[in-house]
């Protein structure tokens, strides 16, 4: 623990945002920073082999345990909302999956009137700080601290579900990450030799060594400082006592989109009647403070099979699993360098929309949920998300207390537009495992249940099996000046209070269509630049007046 309590940055989050954050602003020596964060070190093994997120997600040792409230478009059902409660956060537990999204996403931000984040804007960011196993080039850049590595394993149920989707029409492809993710292949991972690439590895642990960088873990940020309309420091909770740590210049959140818009609202800024009721001091009246959660829902159709090799009887197997333990051990490949998922596809719920509006993420595995063992017989999973979803959730705070968690409500299926379209993604999952490729495994639908045929009764099947994809975002976002939700400005700036930024996932007006671990890495590095940039305008000014 140290003990200085004052540097010119203080970062919020030690999560994949906040790790990009402390590599960037402690590279210029005369920048002293602080990160804290609320969870440990990454030093469990389950962090590093990349099949530990069956051990990490619903442990309170890496998880924060979120559970959302009961969820009417999901039949009354509360989800498990898992989010990494340690250094490097939810690139520590997640899936692995290197997704940028689409070019329309970014471009979309731009006509909202947000200068500099458009897909030509931010693609130079998503390739300086990669280092993609296929070398630099028009889409990928090398030498960087983000690795990115193909899989290590593969499985002929998989292989078959691409035959099949391409007899269904959709097209092969070979990146994901070009702009364009229309297709169907294997993830990209963040992976290094077959271990797991989080953002503390990449992007913090290269730069503990930095005199000018603190780290301090276990520490639970309680609410910021404030004198007048500015932003001081950050009141944490570490090792039972209270503690404050100054900030010279700026606070920067990076604790999701979670625990971001908690922290605000605990400190005065959101919804002045949602303070008043908790007995909050209005510092800023903020009403988009919480709002616009966004996710990406995910269906997960399960499909038994036969004659075919799944994990799930592998998983059940002592033999085998000794054989999995051994091949990783000796050549670090096969089944535990697996992400949740190996096989994506990107394509149209319907020929209404002009670019691809779900993602399939197939699994040679099934469970009812994560945590679960794998079922007794053999079966793959199908899972397809609405990429663009029009629903609308919230994040609230239940009391002024740091440590009671926050209401979750995201709303799931709540809009005509969400409910046609997971009735579509039902019919086409059905469609693509009618094709011939994958009739010789003789496959029978188990969820939602082939019995499900009317719209009603699809739509229902999809409540029943619908389930986060671990997603959040929106909950303090960018807008301009006349939108009266914006919570955060095109540089990231918490509206009408000074040295407060918000840089994360919370930050994103609309959801990117895909996966959003990297996306939120480029909106770190993005933001570190616009720190940067303005600290020097700052000096410039200075200097000029002296």
């Amino acid at each position: 623990m140290s003990e200085n309590t004052t540097f010119d940055y203080v970062i919020v989050g030690g999560g994949s945002a906040g790790c990009v954050l402390a590599n960037r602003l402690s590279r210029d020596p005369r920048n002293s920073v602080c990160l804290l964060e609320a969870g440990g070190k990454d030093n469990w093994i389950w962090y590093h082999i990349p099949v530990g997120y069956l051990f990490a997600i619903g442990n309170p040792r890496s998880d924060w345990m979120f559970k959302t409230e009961s969820e009417p478009g999901l039949n009354g059902r509360v989800l498990n909302y898992p989010r990494g409660k340690v250094l490097g956060g939810c690139s520590a537990i997640n899936a692995m999956v290197y997704m940028r999204g689409q070019r329309e996403d970014y471009d979309n931000w731009r006509q909202m009137g947000l200068k500099g984040w458009g897909w030509d804007d931010v693609k130079p960011i998503f390739r300086q700080h990669l280092d993609h196993y296929l070398g630099a080039g028009e889409h990928h850049g090398a030498g960087g601290e983000w690795r990115v590595e193909a899989p290590r394993t593969r499985w002929e149920i998989l292989d078959t579900f691409i035959e099949a989707a391409v007899q269904a029409g959709i097209p092969r492809t070979t990146d994901f990450n070009t702009g364009s993710n229309e297709g169907i292949s294997y993830f990209h991972v963040n992976q290094k030799s077959g271990r797991r690439w989080s953002a503390a590895r990449g992007f913090l642990r290269p730069a503990l060594s930095r005199p000018n960088l603190n780290l301090e873990i276990n520490a639970h940020a309680t609410r910021i400082l404030f004198e007048d309309n500015r932003a001081v420091g950050v009141e944490i909770l570490q090792n039972g006592a209270l503690r404050r740590i100054h900030a010279r210049k700026e606070v920067v959140l990076s604790a999701g989109a979670v625990a971001s818009p908690q922290l605000l609202q605990l400190s005065g800024i959101g919804d002045g009647n949602l303070l008043q009721q908790h007995g909050i001091p209005v510092i800023q009246h903020l009403p988009g403070v919480g709002e616009n959660l966004q996710d990406h829902l995910q269906l997960r159709p399960i499909y038994k099979v036969h004659g075919v090799r799944t994990l799930n009887e592998d998983y059940r197997s002592l033999v085998k699993k000794g054989f999995m333990a051994l091949e990783y051990a000796l050549f670090r490949r096969g089944p535990l360098t697996m992400a949740p998922s190996q096989l994506g596809a990107f394509t149209r719920s319907s020929p209404d929309y002009a670019t691809p509006n779900l993602q399939f993420h197939i699994q040679p595995l099934s469970l009812d949920k994560f945590g679960d063992d794998p079922h007794p017989f053999p079966a793959f999973t199908a899972s397809v998300c609405n990429l663009r979803p029009t629903s609308r959730g919230s994040i609230r705070i239940r009391s002024g207390d740091a440590s009671d968690a926050p209401s979750i409500r995201p709303n799931y299926l709540s809009t005509p537009e969400d409910q046609q379209v997971a009735v579509d993604s039902l019919r086409l999952v059905r469609r693509i495992v009618s094709m011939p490729a994958l009739q010789k495994y003789r496959p029978e639908e188990y969820k939602p249940g082939a019995h499900l045929n009317t719209y009603e009764e699809l739509l229902n099947g999809a409540r029943d099996i619908g389930t986060t994809i671990f997603h959040p975002v929106g909950t303090a976002k960018m807008g301009i000046e006349t939108d009266p939700m914006a919570v955060t400005d095109e540089r990231l700036r918490v509206r009408g209070v000074e040295g407060l930024r918000v840089i994360d996932a919370s930050v994103m007006p609309t959801i990117t269509s895909g996966n959003t671990n990297s996306p939120t890495l480029m909106i770190a590095d993005k933001g570190a630049a616009m720190i940067l940039e303005d600290q020097s305008h700052t000096v410039e000014v200075l200097r000029q007046s002296a």
